[in-house]
């Protein structure tokens, strides 16, 4: 049994789709551009951290990418076909993960840098960080597309909804291992660093002011992570209870409207990323180059 008629019946979910992909679409590609110009182009070197935030950028290029495709098939009977439905699902969810994976690694490199610097330093190089970065673009990739054909049933009018009423194990597998495991992650490394850069605050009120705001980034990263992702995750755990409990097409489409409403909030990470990855860039390493007296063989670490 199929529960296809969520869009038709919700247009205020119609309107509220069409403003925010529209504008997360040209807001966020602007501004990841003009960071990963400035990435790319205007820094004298490549860092790991450097290698983690590019590709943090480019991950969410390539979700802001298929928006218009999104709001093509939330306003028409999809008719691009079934091949292109399955590449752009799966290109959406490979880059939806894998935004979520670098910013736990940029988390991880960050706890590391600070509390590990001395062997972090001998270990670490932008080439493996490339190769860190690499391995989970290509598992992404095929675990997406093997998700995405085996869910899509024979309905071809509708794209980037599910329709069959199958409990689906990979959206279970997706919320616990693609996002609880990350939040529990990235939760340990903030909590880590901020103690620490709570520590070094010195009484100079210019120090002061450097690790006091590399601590408010910190947290609102935190927060944002939270509030973009806790809850589509939450309506991924809930639809498969329901499925699994044979519940109605009425509450399916109760927790379908969920759903949407609460992807277009994960959406929103997409443009928050080029902002507060930008300013942490330089805020996070301003506050580790006060460090200097407490590592001093890092310093040339620390300030790059």
């Amino acid at each position: 049994m199929n529960c296809s008629t969520l869009v038709s019946e919700h247009p205020p979910l119609q309107i509220l789709a069409c403003i925010t992909y529209v504008m997360f679409f040209f807001i966020g590609t602007i501004f990841n551009a003009f960071a990963l110009w400035i990435f790319c182009c205007r820094l004298p070197k490549w860092t790991e951290t450097t290698v983690f935030m590019v590709n943090l950028m480019m991950a969410d290029i390539l979700i802001l990418l298929t928006f218009p495709f999104k709001l093509y098939a939330l306003l028409n009977p999809w008719d691009l076909g079934h091949t292109v439905c399955i590449m752009l699902t799966s290109f959406y969810f490979t880059n939806t993960y894998m935004s979520i994976f670098i910013i736990t690694a940029i988390s991880c490199d960050r706890y590391l840098a600070i509390r590990h610097p001395l062997k972090y330093k001998s270990w670490m190089t932008p080439m493996k960080a490339s190769v860190v970065c690499a391995i989970p673009w290509t598992l992404l990739l095929i675990t997406s597309i093997a998700k995405t054909a085996q869910e899509k049933n024979a309905n071809s009018t509708t794209c980037f909804v599910k329709v069959n009423r199958e409990p689906s194990e990979w959206n279970l597998a997706f919320a616990l291992a693609g996002f609880l495991f990350p939040l529990v992650l990235i939760s340990f490394f903030s909590l880590k660093i901020l103690k620490t850069l709570r520590d070094q605050i010195t009484l100079e009120s210019k120090d002061r002011r450097s690790f006091r705001k590399a601590m408010n980034i910190i947290i609102a990263n935190m927060v944002i992570f939270v509030v973009c992702f806790s809850p589509v995750h939450t309506a991924y755990i809930v639809r498969y209870l329901a499925d699994s409990a044979d519940a109605s097409c009425h509450t399916i489409n109760h927790i379908q409207v969920f759903f949407r409403v609460t992807t277009l909030l994960s959406n929103a990470n997409c443009v928050l990323d080029s902002v507060c990855y930008y300013f942490a860039a330089s805020e996070f390493w301003e506050a580790l180059s006060k460090q200097k007296q407490t590592f001093p063989k890092c310093r040339s670490f620390c300030i790059s």
